[in-house]
């Protein structure tokens, strides 16, 4: 990919290194459905590596997502990846009486993988030794999503109006929320009700620095309001320093989950592109401070000559 506003982000970026990535590695989960196994995607080389902790979306495992997650890795984290118990692999169908505490499930996912870094340094080959525990961050898309964002602070709303149980890990020192579902209420439609407690999520206690992202085409099915929708959690959160909106995208954003898989309903290898970067810089301002290239990759996507996007940022 290498239109002008790609070109101007890998200047700032720069250039990747061989990944070696490893799957599946089984990781304790007492209690769990299903054995709990992850994918771990990590630089050839390099010290002090940051964390980051991806959680898929509905019906995805570790297999999934590679334009992100490899990209990631070859530019410097080490990228960990479950498959929650909702992954169309493990046949949970939405009347399976397991089925209504998996969004719990996915969150405890999380922090049992933060609780084995142990484990899976040692059985990732050539990790030991190179990870810094004291830089992690989180990413999810759409469930995924919501699984990070409790990780960041946001709670779950209940039937009667009152603002669930904290479920935060201050180990996650940022997230990055794609195409993260909004605020409940009435817009809602009754499969969501239904189906999907966690759909009304409170904001307020969101405060772990994190970067919204959101397509201004992302109809939601499970909702009658409009793309603006994905955008609640940087409205509403005090920790959402940055909002990306990108034109034309849709539920996918491009091509995320893969490029030629029936989710994706809007490819753009560039837009995809776009996103690796953006992100890439986001999250290495979040976790080294001395890195600036979030404001660099910022300011060249707002002057694009052909935008494919913007960022606001309060």
């Amino acid at each position: 990919m290498s239109s002008p506003i790609v070109t101007a982000l890998d200047d700032i970026v720069g250039d990747g290194i061989p990944v070696v990535s490893v799957a599946p590695l089984p990781l304790s989960a007492p209690g769990r459905a299903l054995p709990l196994e992850v994918r771990v995607s990590a630089p050839a080389t390099g010290l002090d590596l940051p964390i980051l902790l991806f959680s898929h979306g509905n019906g995805w495992s570790h297999d999934g997502y590679a334009p992100l997650t490899a990209y990631w890795a070859s530019r410097g984290f080490v990228v960990i990846q479950p498959t929650h118990l909702d992954s169309r692999r493990n046949s949970i169908s939405f009347d399976d009486p397991r089925f209504p505490t998996i969004w719990t499930q996915r969150i405890e996912d999380m922090t049992r993988i933060l609780d084995q870094l142990d484990t899976i340094e040692a059985a990732a080959p050539g990790l030991a030794g190179r990870m810094d525990r004291s830089r992690i961050a989180a990413a999810g898309h759409s469930w995924g999503a919501q699984t990070v964002q409790s990780l960041l602070g946001a709670r779950v709303v209940d039937t009667d109006g009152h603002v669930g149980e904290d479920m935060s890990d201050e180990r996650v020192k940022a997230g990055l929320l794609l195409a993260a579902t909004g605020t409940g209420g009435e817009h809602l439609h009754p499969f969501a009700k239904a189906n999907f407690p966690f759909m009304y999520p409170s904001f307020a206690e969101l405060t772990a620095p994190t970067l919204v992202v959101a397509g201004d085409a992302d109809q939601s099915r499970m909702s009658s309001r409009g793309p603006d929708w994905f955008t609640d959690a940087y409205t509403l959160s005090p920790g959402a320093t940055d909002l990306v909106t990108f034109f034309g995208a849709e539920h996918s954003l491009g091509g995320i989950p893969g490029y030629e898989v029936a989710e994706t309903t809007d490819e753009s290898p560039e837009r995809v592109a776009v996103l690796q970067r953006l992100t890439t810089t986001y999250l290495r301002s979040q976790l080294i401070p001395a890195d600036n290239s979030w404001a660099a990759a910022r300011a060249a996507l707002n002057e694009s000559t052909d935008p494919i996007g913007n960022v606001v940022t309060k």
